[in-house]
């Protein structure tokens, strides 16, 4: 299978390419040339499987540059009873009638980010050999908390790579600042960035674009790579856990094969609900992509008025992992419903490059709408939603927690009674302090303290990795302007 840009279709590569340029030349994403779909036979098949099973079937429609036993071997090393505190990798949990909460946060980092890139090491090695490349390459990242700390640990230490992680200094949790900042690892380093997400992503994309910059790299034997969801080797292994969780309601005999399911999926930067949708595409029978942001509703604006506008205010919320106005994955979702039009598709990034907005074709806005419904959740939401739930005996967090609250809301709005996973991407634990002041508890408990205090008012157990955290050296403390992003690069690769 060929990949192709979102921003010029003649730009072709294999997958192993693909993944080790993570964007291309022109600025586009990588897109497959054309999408597998598969049958309810094949759905029913499915069902047997173990996650891990599901997984190697899935992402060898796609890699087909790779071989079964190789994408076997990536798999058993990323999903195993060492890695995921949870046998079934990614289990759902009934809490409602018809309402089930999809748990994607039981890996190393308590964060649904781990599905993908605890994979994504062994694919981007395993590229770097088959397209013969002989420079080392590094890994840069743009975070909103959970991405950098997956990333950094996915690639600690792996042959070849380095990886570099930018977060926005004051932009995330006290608990992902300090998984981050205790990093371990010779090949690794971190920086928090003055500004928001918005600042440190556009920063990274700068320096995939300096072309300067890359000849430079190149002639000290190196080149640059995404670990963000921009990269196709990242969004890919998100698509399994849309199919395992709808086969998982199978084999609990809740739904029945060809029975439509809806998601609700907290956004920030579109990889995970995109995902969601490329499954859509491929068969699986999903109803509505309910699309769910917190106060910075750039998102729920455009999938309901067709306008892309990130000239707002930017606001630092409770679910911090979605404080983004630029959701750089949504250009995937405009080559797709433009009918492949990638002169389109550039037009709009070039308009939201220039002016900050752009308004898509009426065709693309209806396509939009017939498979996404969208709002939002303010933090004053958020808060009460937590409690309910946890009165009701489910202890969520607060990015899940909007995504909650707009499942209700679209519930109210349209009476729809289509069964539902609620995507939850993130421990409760990872936001404490939020969590404990929702429920009312938080006193006055600081830094890892209120792990513990958590754990004592919920009657949880904390996440080993997040208790494994008290007494870790702080490594990286470093703080930079977004001008001198370029500079730590360099730095970095001496």
């Amino acid at each position: 299978m060929w990949y192709m840009s979102t921003r010029d279709k003649t730009v072709r590569v294999s997958a192993a390419e693909a993944i080790a340029q993570g964007l291309a030349s022109d600025g586009g994403l990588f897109v497959p040339e054309v999408l597998p779909r598969f049958t309810e036979d094949q759905i029913e098949s499915l069902c047997e499987m173990t996650y891990q099973e599901r997984a190697v079937y899935l992402m060898g429609f796609f890699l087909r540059d790779f071989s079964f036993p190789e994408l076997a071997e990536f798999v058993e090393q990323a999903y195993n009873e060492k890695t995921f505190d949870a046998p079934e990798i990614a289990p759902l949990v009934e809490c409602a009638e018809d309402t089930w909460f999809l748990e994607l946060w039981h890996g190393p980092t308590s964060a649904f980010k781990d599905m993908a890139l605890q994979i994504l090491p062994y694919l981007l090695t395993a590229s770097l050999e088959k397209t013969k490349e002989e420079r080392e390459v590094c890994i840069l990242v743009a975070t909103s908390g959970d991405t950098g700390k997956a990333a950094l640990e996915g690639f600690c230490d792996v042959p070849r790579t380095k990886i570099l992680v930018f977060y926005p200094k004051d932009g995330v949790s006290d608990v992902q600042a300090l998984q981050m900042q205790t990093q371990a690892g010779d090949n690794v380093g971190v920086l928090s960035v003055v500004g928001n997400f918005d600042d440190a992503q556009t920063g990274v994309k700068r320096i995939f674009g300096d072309a300067a910059l890359a000849k430079e790299l190149n002639d000290r034997g190196y080149f640059l790579s995404s670990a963000n969801s921009i990269n196709w080797g990242r969004l890919l292994p998100q698509i399994v856990y849309y199919v395992s969780a709808y086969c998982d309601l199978i084999r609990a005999e809740r739904i029945e094969v060809g029975e439509r399911v809806n998601f609700s999926v907290p956004t920030g930067n579109f990889g995970n609900i995109l995902a969601g949708f490329y499954a859509k595409q491929m068969g699986l029978p999903i109803g509505k992509l309910i699309c769910a942001s917190n106060a910075n509703n750039v998102l729920t604006e455009f999938i309901r008025t067709g306008v892309y506008n990130r000239n707002r205010p930017f606001h630092t919320t409770l679910s911090p992992s979605m404080d983004i106005l630029v959701s750089s994955n949504l250009e995937r979702l405009l080559f797709l419903l433009s009918g492949g039009n990638d002169t389109e598709t550039a037009g709009y990034m070039k308009e939201l490059s220039e002016k900050g907005q752009y308004t898509v074709s009426p065709e693309v806005r209806a396509a939009v709408a017939e498979t996404f419904w969208a709002d939002f959740c303010d933090d004053a939401r958020t808060r009460e939603r937590i409690a309910e739930l946890f009165e009701a005996g489910y202890l969520m967090d607060t990015h899940t927690a909007v995504a909650y609250d707009v499942l209700e809301k679209y519930r109210a709005e349209t009476g729809d009674t289509t069964p539902t996973v609620v995507v939850s991407t993130a421990s409760p634990y990872k936001f404490a302090d939020s969590v404990l002041d929702a429920l009312g508890a938080l006193g006055d408990a600081e830094g890892l303290a209120l792990i513990d205090k958590l754990s004592e008012v919920s009657g949880t157990t904390a996440p080993e990795p997040l208790v494994a955290l008290r007494g870790k050296e702080v490594r990286f403390d470093r703080t930079v302007e977004a001008e001198e992003m370029t500079a730590a690069v360099r730095a970095f690769l001496v």
